[in-house]
């Protein structure tokens, strides 16, 4: 399947697993990439020396193009991309920074730079900073999201009115009708995070993922806007944040019940009560735990059903 965001990757299909804390380590990055698709080793939970394990082990699991996605949040940044560079990493996803800080660093050294977004005008900064290609995320999407709500139908595009590079679309994208949708929307390929958490191979905790297959509609909720926007899944955690804020908690007491680890207390130690479920809407379409091969294979197959039906139109 040739498309701009395949032939950027040198991958088959156009379908990226995103690079999501506690759920992307090595094995699944891996499978993604066995597949067709591109994986992603998220090092946003990872101490310097454990992402060099998973960039080591993913080496020896795959021959196919992978990358690492690194939020620029990252307290040990530097440390991460020197190991990416040492270990030749070919593609890195940049996440919840300035996309000028280190485009070029990774470009001069012959990296694909991709850099997340949830606005317009943050694409546009992001192609002004030389990036190969753009993912715009939706509100929809699990995790730490944008502020402005943009949808993923309104966002799409949006962006593409305004960039000239590649677009992978991002948040509540599932199924290969979902894929289908943004690609004639104009995105030239998709990332998947949910459906992906919900794998075999993801590292997230079974609990987590069955908690993830058990959510129906309307069971996320974006939350703790005055930190960082994210979704959780709504648990006694997140209910206590609602306590809070009907007792009109200031920014430091919303910090104080944040606490430290809550992802990893929920996502990767299983604590399905006081941790943090972080996934998106998209949530209340996935209904069981597959090989991340299978859900490629599944996504692609559905793709070409809902193209040939639309054409019947």
């Amino acid at each position: 399947m040739g498309n701009r965001i395949a032939d950027l990757f040198g991958i088959q299909y156009p379908i990226i697993q995103a690079g999501m804390v506690w759920a992307s380590g090595w094995r699944l990055a891996s499978a993604v990439s066995n597949a067709g698709g591109l994986g992603i080793i998220g090092a946003g939970s990872m101490y310097p020396q454990v992402l060099r394990e998973h960039i080591v082990k993913c080496k020896l699991a795959t021959n196919k193009p992978f990358g690492v996605n690194v939020p620029m949040l990252y307290p040990d940044i530097e440390k991460l991309m020197a190991i990416i560079v040492e270990l030749d990493v070919k593609i890195v996803f940049t996440s919840a920074g300035n996309p000028k800080t280190w485009t070029s660093y990774l470009k001069d050294r012959g990296i694909t730079v991709v850099h997340v977004v949830s606005s317009v005008k943050f694409a546009q900064k992001a192609e002004e900073a030389g990036v190969d290609a753009i993912v715009a995320e939706g509100f929809e999407a699990g995790g730490h999201n944008g502020r402005d709500e943009t949808t993923t139908l309104t966002l799409i595009p949006a962006v593409k009115e305004k960039i000239s590079i590649p677009l992978i679309a991002a948040g509540g994208i599932a199924t290969g009708r979902a894929m289908l949708a943004v690609m004639v929307l104009g995105a030239d390929g998709v990332q998947v995070g949910s459906r992906f958490v919900a794998s075999n191979e993801a590292s997230s905790h079974p609990l987590f993922k069955q908690k993830v297959v058990e959510a129906g509609e309307g069971a996320t909720q974006l939350t703790l806007r005055e930190l960082t926007p994210v979704r959780l899944i709504k648990n006694k955690f997140y209910n206590d944040i609602q306590k809070a804020y009907a007792g009109c908690a200031t920014v430091e007491e919303l910090r104080a019940l944040l606490g430290r680890a809550r992802a990893k207390k929920g996502m990767f130690e299983g604590d399905m009560e006081e941790g943090e479920l972080e996934i998106g809407q998209v949530a209340a379409l996935i209904h069981e735990i597959k090989p991340a091969a299978q859900i490629v294979m599944d996504m692609m197959e559905e793709f070409t059903h809902a193209k040939a039906d639309v054409q019947h139109l």
